[in-house]
């Protein structure tokens, strides 16, 4: 699951992540959380490189908490 997320952040595939990450997602990168699907991949899309979770956590089979 995490591959699949950091190769659709990668190659800017946004419908393909959509699918894959929770709409209430939480997602933290050295100690900034960001919350709600939309503004993830606001943040995302912004960025270089996103590092890969060391912990996640899976509701109704899409990634819930991000954790790099």
């Amino acid at each position: 699951m995490v591959s699949a997320v950091l190769h659709t952040i990668e190659t800017g595939d946004w419908a393909e992540f959509a699918k894959l990450v929770h709409p209430y997602v939480h997602w933290t990168e050295s100690g900034a959380t960001t919350r709600g699907r939309v503004q993830v991949m606001a943040l995302l899309s912004r960025h270089d490189a996103t590092k890969p979770a060391h912990d996640y956590e899976l509701r109704d089979g899409q990634i819930y908490r991000w954790n790099s």
